[in-house]
């Protein structure tokens, strides 16, 4: 099932590591399939704030998500971007195929009775 490592990260000056983390982090995301799906784009919100950028990347697994991130080459250049750019990472699965919310509902409303 597609994992995704989603990124909501805080405005921040341009900074030169932050540029050197941009050009070596597909070559980190390789090994484990992963690949950008959001990446900086302008964020429509329309429920609440969101002060920032959002970066979403998808892994086939899981697995290959938290291998990716807990890679050294990762790792190595991690700090090219979080000294600079406050933010928070969250590693999560993707719906199984035939995903069905109405019958998420049901099983909920069940469960309160």
């Amino acid at each position: 099932m597609t994992a995704y490592a989603i990124a909501h990260l805080m405005p921040a000056e341009p900074h030169p590591d932050v540029a050197e983390y941009l050009e070596r982090t597909q070559s980190t995301l390789d090994p484990f399939g992963g690949r950008f799906l959001v990446h900086g784009a302008p964020v429509e919100f329309r429920e609440g704030d969101w002060p920032g950028h959002l970066v979403m990347i998808g892994c086939p697994t899981a697995a290959d998500a938290r291998a990716w991130y807990d890679s050294p080459a990762y790792q190595e250049i991690l700090p090219l971007r979080a000294d600079h750019i406050a933010g928070s990472v969250v590693i999560v699965d993707g719906v199984e195929p035939g995903h069905d919310s109405a019958a998420m509902g049901e099983a909920m409303r069940a469960a309160m009775t």
